[in-house]
């Protein structure tokens, strides 16, 4: 019975996961969605949904000690993954509050005109959803073999936020008044590239908690790896 019903709590916590990955996948594609049409009553939305994303996240937290404290687990394979669990979700919250900043900027910005086509950042977005969106299945299907495969897509999007911040600095180089705009989708490449990033991480717990490995991705695709 203590068996069953721990697995029941650590399935309703990854149903949550998943739940909450939706609500942040959303915000980053809406943010950028409101950027490019100048929508300023999509940026508020955003903005305003993210206290649901931080509520959620928190609930969860709550769980998962509730969890711990009353089925006390003691399988390494049970601790490993409601740890890890706890780590995805302060992730996930983290790449909320990048849809945030996105949706801070487009209302900083009001009516101003982009000083660029917005061309490569929304082909950012759609990268850094996908490799979100995969990462957090792998997670909670512990697929190791898909989160160590995910990390290297990340070299994609770190070329476009290159792309994009020389483009900018020429920009600004060339015509000193466009300097605000041009900071501020600087700041807009930058939240996205971090986005990658965080993907990675969750990458790195999936291997974690699948294999008992601590695997530390880097661009290089080099892996540093200790055996727990």
């Amino acid at each position: 019975m203590a068996r069953e019903t721990l697995d029941r709590k650590i399935r309703h916590l990854l149903d949550e996961i998943l739940v909450l990955d939706s609500l942040v996948e959303t915000g980053l594609i809406e943010s950028v969605e409101a950027l490019k049409k100048r929508d300023l009553e999509l940026a508020r939305r955003v903005y305003a949904g993210d206290s649901q994303i931080n509520a959620r996240r928190f609930e969860l937290e709550k769980d998962i000690i509730i969890t711990i404290a009353t089925t006390q687990p003691v399988m390494a394979g049970d601790l490993r993954l409601i740890a890890s669990i706890l780590e995805v979700v302060g992730e996930l919250e983290r790449i909320g509050d990048y849809a945030k900043g996105i949706a801070r900027i487009t209302l900083r910005m009001g009516n101003q005109p982009p000083v660029k086509p917005l061309i490569d950042i929304p082909r950012m977005v759609e990268i850094s959803v996908d490799m979100l969106h995969r990462a957090v299945t792998a997670f909670v299907n512990q697929d190791a073999e898909t989160a160590r495969q995910i990390p290297q897509e990340d070299d994609q999007v770190d070329d476009l936020y290159n792309q994009i911040y020389r483009e900018l600095v020429a920009i600004m180089l060339s015509d000193p008044t466009t300097i605000d705009r041009a900071n501020y989708l600087m700041w807009v490449a930058h939240n996205l590239e971090r986005v990658a990033d965080r993907v990675t991480n969750i990458c790195e717990r999936t291997v974690y908690t699948a294999t008992g490995q601590l695997m530390e991705f880097k661009p290089s695709d080099d892996e540093i790896v200790a055996p727990i």
